[in-house]
């Protein structure tokens, strides 16, 4: 211990030492340093991303050597860059368009091969394995190798002329170190182009038209669990009194139509596992005493291995691509000439899956929409025809539960053992290893689920791509035709996808035909399950006609047609085009009646109508369902007592603003903002207490409807338990709904457009940032919902829209959604935007004077 008088130690305190402080200098230099390496960078990459992007810009004036060509082609560009080409051959012009397509597309060209035939994940990455897997089952690429082979010799010519135009392009912008940025970012070269991928791409939109069979999968799987005819029935209908076939025969719109028959034979069925899959999936019935039942207890696991598989084709309410169109005779024209309009609703992405074009050449000259990657005009006019398309959702595919030996063999029609088709499939993966893909096929086409890794029963797909007879692509002659005789002549041999077509021509004829190859029904030895809707009697040849037994093909005189009705008006939006006359089953889902009704409500019978009319159709954004909606959500709160109900001020006043809406789903609306949350949030307090997980894979053509109708009746079997009324349950939904939608206090401000919007980006945005920030939209407020002749969900919407004027051709009307170019740099990238947003459109110049007065650039590609 320390003497008491001795001065105690003070506490020892160590100065920072400089090595200390340059250790923290050092620290703080390295961050900024860094800081500075990051910031240099990000600068490096944006000037590059800008200089490579700007290196990729086409060439849009003076001259342009091209081998191939016997003689010059000249390129017009109007003021929306829509090139007008005039060839000297049509062996020049096909070879232009190839050219000139994938000077403004390429990238895209190339995806949408990729996305065919299940080749994204090679440079995408492992996140797209899923996908490649399905395209590889659904065999695309060989079907469509096999559809291009069987092509006509001089057809055949056509497409691999277009193909030699694109691969001009290839080899001039890899010379250049001018491919588009795509490219570059992804470190990939695209492979030379094909008159067969051409075709594979064709078959992309197929692909997104006629593919139902996870729909019928899921419908299967619910059909199942519901265990009630009658319920089913309720949430699949096939049809309604609001339909309006177009036969162009006047309809009373003031009073509902009689519901279609429905046969109700089989509502008596009581095995569960005998009516899993009515009339989607079929037990694969070979040989004498077979049984068309699929009683076994894997059916539900096999039958969602193949959903699992098949989930990699977009299935979701608001995602039916859809369309509009109609025609109308100069009768009720204020020029005396036909008017026809078409808007194709698809999905809208970045860049437009159309791209506009004018060909002209000896014998052809026609002009409209052209799918990226295929040749000709898909969709527009020439000098004396115009036409449009809408999808008619045909049943074209059927699913059957196979039997094998586990041998690989499979039993045929003939009750004998057959060796599986095998198809050795190899899905090269960027950044891992390959994946392995063997496709096994029957007779019937390939077993969907046989990927899966699980021993369930098979389940085979066909399909009438996979049909060896059809081979025909009619688009050459559709373009060529001068009359309705030509035309429909082309329009026999359109196989696939099926669509209605309106026509119009100079001669002032206007027609409709639902035109594509349609089976009909199996019957005898391979029986379908019975479902009420579309009765299909086993062991019968009801539709076993002369000239058309099951295994072939509907006749096209059979197939729904008009031509100059009485009416002078024709109308299709994806709904009934069937009347209840009409005996045969052209399909089991159509789209609800809604468009059909309101296009059919504002043109029907009017006189004096302009092109200006047809747009303010195409936009219009009335839903009478929602509105019907709204009014009974606003009775139900009204007859709601307590806090749950009218005792609350703020559901009050939801239903004042429902009561008083006008029904137009207008961005600045607060009543369509609550009415549609209300209506989300209602299918799965109906659907759950039934379904349960199984809900969420309810999606039909006719949703809506089926809610119209359950609503409106009141209907007490889907009333849940836990409600005493359909008022309660109607009330709770809005509550529920505005709380999921997180409204604010004041409803008022809760508007349509502050969280219905739509963000068009660029495929690449979700991997790589800079490119969705370059080239995407943004969010949009959007008008119109699902019910409006305006179809707009999250992320399909009008594609085109598209009015022919006979009484002025130059006057006619196209426009895209953003504009022809690909390249952001481009003053064409997104030009059109306004136009389309905003409702309006502008003329697409056709005759040489017309084009030439709105010239902008001019391109002579030489020899």
């Amino acid at each position: 211990m320390p003497d008491a008088d001795s001065t105690p130690e003070m506490p020892v305190r160590f100065p920072r030492t400089p090595r200390k402080k340059n250790r923290m200098r050092i620290a703080g230099w390295g961050l900024a340093a860094l800081l500075t390496l990051l910031l240099v960078a990000i600068a490096v990459g944006v000037f590059w991303m800008r200089s490579a992007t700007r290196a990729a810009l086409p060439q849009l004036d003076g001259d342009l050597h091209l081998a191939g060509l016997s003689a010059p082609v000249m390129v017009r560009r109007d003021a929306h860059g829509v090139p007008h080409v005039e060839a000297a051959t049509q062996n020049d012009l096909f070879l232009a368009q190839g050219y000139l397509t994938a000077q403004e597309r390429l990238w895209q060209m190339d995806a949408f091969r990729r996305n065919a035939d299940g080749d994204l994940a090679e440079v995408m990455g492992s996140a797209l394995v899923a996908h490649d897997k399905m395209q590889r089952v659904l065999q695309i690429r060989l079907t469509a190798q096999r559809i291009y082979g069987n092509l006509p010799a001089e057809e055949r010519a056509r497409w691999d002329t277009y193909a030699s135009g694109v691969n001009l392009y290839i080899a001039q912008a890899e010379a250049a170190n001018s491919l588009p940025v795509e490219f570059r970012l992804l470190r990939y070269k695209p492979r030379p182009w094909t008159g067969a991928d051409s075709v594979s791409v064709g078959l992309m939109e197929v692909q997104e038209l006629d593919f139902h069979a996870e729909t019928k999968l899921t419908r299967a799987l619910i059909a199942a669990k519901l265990n009630d005819p009658q319920l089913e029935a309720d949430l699949y209908p096939v049809g309604s009194w609001r339909d309006h076939p177009p036969t162009g025969i006047a309809v009373d719109l003031t009073q509902p139509r009689p519901m279609p028959a429905r046969s109700d034979e089989d509502d008596d069925e009581e095995n569960t596992e005998a009516r899993l899959a009515p009339n989607f999936v079929r037990q694969a019935t070979r040989g004498a005493g077979a049984s068309g039942a699929a009683t076994s207890a894997t059916d539900e696991k096999s039958l969602r291995s193949a959903a699992d598989l098949l989930s990699a084709q977009p299935v979701c309410d608001g995602c039916a691509w859809g369309s509009n169109n109609w025609v109308i005779s100069g009768q009720h024209t204020a020029s005396g000439k036909p008017l026809l309009s078409n808007d194709m609703h698809l999905p809208l992405v970045e860049p437009n899956i159309w791209y506009m074009a004018d060909l002209s050449a000896p014998g052809f000259h026609a002009a409209g929409v052209t799918l990226p990657g295929v040749p000709f005009v898909v969709a527009g006019h020439n000098e004396h025809v115009a036409w449009g398309f809408t999808a008619l959702m045909a049943d074209v595919q059927d699913l059957y539960i196979e039997k094998l030996d586990g041998k690989g063999n499979y039993e045929g029609n003939d009750a004998q053992w057959h060796p599986l088709v095998v198809d050795h499939e190899v899905i090269h993966v960027r950044g891992s290893k390959d994946v392995v893909v063997d496709v096994q096929a029957t007779d019937h086409g390939p077993l969907v689920n046989s990927v899966s890794g699980h021993e369930y029963q098979p389940i085979a797909l066909k399909w009438t791509i996979y049909d060896a007879t059809l081979n025909a692509i009619p688009l050459y002659r559709m373009d060529v035709a001068s009359n309705w005789t030509e035309f429909s002549k082309a329009l026999e041999d359109w196989a696939w996808p099926t669509q209605n077509v309106v026509y119009s021509d100079d001669q002032g004829h206007i027609a409709y035909h639902a035109v594509g190859k349609v089976p009909v029904p199996f019957l005898d030895n391979e029986v379908p399950f019975h479902h009420g809707d579309l009765d299909t009697r086993v062991g019968t040849n009801e539709f076993a006609n002369p000239g058309f037994a099951p295994g072939t093909y509907f006749p096209f005189d059979i197939m729904p047609h008009s031509f100059d009705p009485p009416s002078g008006f024709l109308a299709t939006a994806n709904s009934r085009v069937t009347t209840e006359q009409f005996p045969y089953p052209l399909t089991h889902e159509w789209i609800d009646p809604y468009r059909i009704e309101r296009i059919y409500k504002l043109l029907d019978g009017r006189n004096g109508l302009t092109p200006a009319d047809m747009i303010a159709v195409q936009t219009d954004v009335y839903s009478e369902l929602d509105q019907e909606m709204g009014h009974r959500f606003a009775y139900a709160i009204d007859h709601t007592d307590g806090p749950a109900g009218n005792g609350d001020e703020r559901m009050r006043k939801a239903a004042d603003l429902m009561r008083t809406w006008d029904g137009r789903v207008t961005t600045d609306s607060a009543a369509a903002s609550i009415v549609t949350q209300a209506r989300a949030a209602l299918w799965p307090l109906i659907l759950e207490p039934k379904l349960g997980k199984d809900a969420a894979n309810y999606h039909w053509g006719e949703s809506n409807f089926a809610e119209e109708e359950i609503v409106m009746h009141a209907k007490q079997a889907w009333l849940p338990k836990n409600y005493k009324n359909w008022d309660a349950l109607l009330t709770d939904a809005v509550r529920k709904g505005m709380d999921k939608g997180e409204a604010p206090s004041d409803l008022a401000r809760w508007t349509y457009g502050s969280w219905h919007v739509m963000d068009i980006e660029h495929p690449l945005a979700r991997f790589l940032p800079l490119v969705g920030r370059i080239a995407g939209t943004g969010k949009q407020p959007m008008s119109g919902d699902t019910t409006t002749v305006k179809q707009i969900g999250t992320a399909v919407g009008p594609s085109q829209r598209f009015t022919m004027d006979w009484s002025n051709i130059d006057g006619s009307t196209e426009n895209i959604v953003l504009g022809e170019s690909s390249n952001p740099y481009s003053a064409y990238f997104r030009d059109q935007w306004s136009a389309w947003y905003d409702g309006t459109s502008f003329a697409l110049p056709f005759t040489q004077a017309a084009v030439a007065k709105q010239t902008t650039h001019t391109l002579r590609l030489k020899p």
